[in-house]
């Protein structure tokens, strides 16, 4: 039988199965977590690759990884039904057979049997595994993980394969899989994430100028994704880490220096519970009115643990009467050759209503035309109003959006937490895609 690492884990691939994530379907965060396990022990990660419940790509592509690397670790494939290939597959690879192991059925039944059942008879493939290699246990779940090395004359590939469901993945990660990893002796990876709003990635790139050269250390490069520009600083080498995290941090600094007053937060931060914690801090609350976006700021912000000690509440107000009814917008801006529903006026009385009625510090409104419909000439689909409340007054500005209806209404929550983030900060830049701004 296989035994676990014995040999030094130089690089290392991310492989993730399943139909629902090759139709996109369903997102792999799976990658993402295992990616950063992996980074943070020093193994580098040369590929991510997805196949569908296919056997002859599942086998391809551990095949070709092999070839590549030192290490795979897969997630998905691991059920008790016949799209449930991971063990098979990797069998083939292995040029191995799959064998019954009874300390996993043993597992197996001894899961259902705590919840008061009795395990279907297709449940026993999940006690299968190659006779070379070795189940992991599983204290979560039905699907113990996999072990196995895909060998050749000159090159050997550890694989872990492990189940799809988050839950189950993590805990056979941390117990089984990361204590037998073999990073490189005296290899580091030390990385940095920035996250900055308002600016975008050619003109960040233009600010950061030389600090991006591919060659220099640490690298330095950055990621757009919905109106969020990320600076991503990595260091791999063979420095002592507080050196290696001195490096780092120096990048950090010189990008702050460049380009700081669009940097809104680091690491796992979103604008969401950056807003959040500064209003925590500071003692204020804050209500939401929503038009056009339907409640998916008020979804951002209280998806966020420990929300309700300053997320009083909001309104959806999508009709001009629910307007009127429920912060107190006033009829005659609704009026024939009044400004409308999608207007500056109407944003601040939304926003000035909602905070009024709640009660909160500060409170902000979207209101817009998210498409693919009823647009104008006067206002286009993507033209979208977000006002900000507070003691002093408020802050209402106009944006044109581009994309579909989900990309406006994304972009939306995103401009409207940002103009929030820029006044607890004390920030008064243009935003992206912002046409005019208003402070009344």
């Amino acid at each position: 039988m296989t035994t676990h690492a014995t040999h030094e884990h130089m690089s290392a691939a991310i492989l993730s199965i399943g139909d629902e994530l090759t139709l996109g379907q369903k997102l792999d965060t799976n990658s993402r977590w295992l990616s950063q396990q992996l980074v943070d022990l020093g193994i580098p990660i040369v590929e991510h690759v997805t196949v569908p419940d296919d056997l002859d790509a599942h086998v391809a592509a551990l095949a070709r990884l092999a070839a590549r690397c030192d290490l795979i670790i897969s997630s998905g494939g691991l059920g008790p039904t016949a799209d449930d290939l991971t063990r098979r597959a990797l069998a083939v690879a292995s040029h191995d057979s799959l064998v019954h192991d009874s300390a996993g059925e043993a597992q197996v039944r001894a899961w259902f049997a705590a919840r008061g059942r009795s395990p279907a008879s297709i449940n026993m493939v999940q006690a299968q595994r190659p006779s070379r290699g070795l189940l992991l246990e599983n204290r979560h779940g039905t699907a113990p993980g996999l072990f196995a090395s895909i060998e050749s004359s000159t090159h050997r590939c550890d694989v872990y394969c492990l189940p799809g469901p988050p839950r189950e993945m993590m805990p056979i990660f941390e117990a089984s899989v990361r204590p037998a990893l073999r990073p490189p002796a005296g290899r580091v990876i030390e990385t940095r994430v920035l996250h900055s709003v308002g600016i975008g990635e050619s003109d960040l790139a233009q600010r950061l100028g030389s600090l991006m050269d591919r060659t220099s250390v640490p690298l330095v490069g950055t990621t757009a994704s919905g109106g969020v520009v990320s600076v991503r600083i990595r260091y791999e080498g063979e420095a002592p880490r507080d050196q290696a995290k001195l490096t780092v941090d120096q990048a950090a600094g010189k990008v702050l220096i460049l380009a700081g007053e669009f940097v809104f937060g680091e690491g796992d931060e979103t604008l969401a519970s950056v807003v959040l914690n500064k209003l925590k801090q500071t003692g204020q609350t804050i209500a939401v009115v929503e038009s056009c976006t339907g409640g998916m700021l008020g979804e951002e912000l209280t998806a966020i643990p420990g929300s309700s000690a300053c997320v009083l509440g909001g309104w959806i107000t999508y009709s001009n009467e629910m307007k009127q009814a429920l912060v107190g917008v006033s009829s005659e801006l609704f009026a024939p050759g009044a400004p409308g529903a999608v207007s500056r006026e109407v944003a601040r009385a939304m926003a000035r209503g909602g905070r009024e009625r709640s009660g909160a510090s500060i409170a902000l409104s979207i209101t817009g035309v998210a498409g693919p419909d009823g647009g104008t000439p006067a206002k286009p689909v993507g033209t979208v109003w977000v006002s900000l409340a507070h003691a002093r007054g408020s802050d209402t500005r106009r944006f044109s959006m581009a994309g579909d209806r989900a990309s406006v209404r994304s972009w939306s929550c995103t401009a409207a937490l940002a103009i929030a983030w820029q006044y607890i900060a004390g920030r008064s830049h243009a935003l992206l895609r912002q046409v005019e701004a208003y402070a009344e």
